[in-house]
């Protein structure tokens, strides 16, 4: 019986590791098709132009804000992937599984950017190659982080907790 329980509790863990390696396969995935084929040449118009694949390079966060700062976004990408992965002993809850495994992978996924792209380590510009009108350019890593976000932001609404209880009740999820 006790083997099932270990066994059980650490589904949650591995859904979270396997969320995060398909967002950040497919953000790196995306990134190196874009930038292969697409570098250098006229953007792509989908859906009639209502959304455009044309890479461009950002070295600050969303909307390109803070561009400067570009070692000080690594620093918090690093953070993030830190403490997600201290949350991993607690972690029971599925729903919160699936929100950190979005947020981990799309924040490595930058990370990786930034650590391995020009101008050098920690310093390197995202690529962003998605484009909607009258909003930012983004990547698979930005839309796997916002997900995570708003999934993190209606867990706490509804009460739930990292280890599956919710805060209203003290009941598992």
């Amino acid at each position: 019986m006790q083997a099932a329980r270990g066994t059980a509790l650490t589904k949650p863990r591995v859904l979270l590791v396997l969320v995060a390696l398909v967002a950040l396969l497919a953000d790196i995935g995306t990134k190196l098709l874009v930038v292969a084929r697409l570098e250098g040449k006229e953007p792509i118009e989908l859906l009639g132009g209502a959304v455009t694949l044309a890479v461009s390079r950002n070295s600050g966060a969303a909307f390109s804000f803070a561009e400067g700062a570009t070692v000080v976004f690594t620093l918090v990408a690093v953070g993030v992937a830190v403490f997600i992965v201290r949350t991993l002993p607690r972690l029971r809850s599925s729903a919160w599984a699936v929100t950190l495994g979005l947020l981990l992978g799309g924040a490595v996924g930058n990370l990786v950017d930034r650590l391995t792209r020009a101008p050098g380590i920690g310093r390197g510009a995202v690529v962003d190659f998605i484009s909607v009108p009258h909003f930012a350019t983004f990547n698979v890593a930005d839309s796997a982080i916002t997900v995570g976000a708003v999934l993190a932001v209606l867990l706490s609404l509804r009460g739930v907790e990292v280890d599956g209880t919710h805060r209203r009740e003290g009941t598992a999820e």
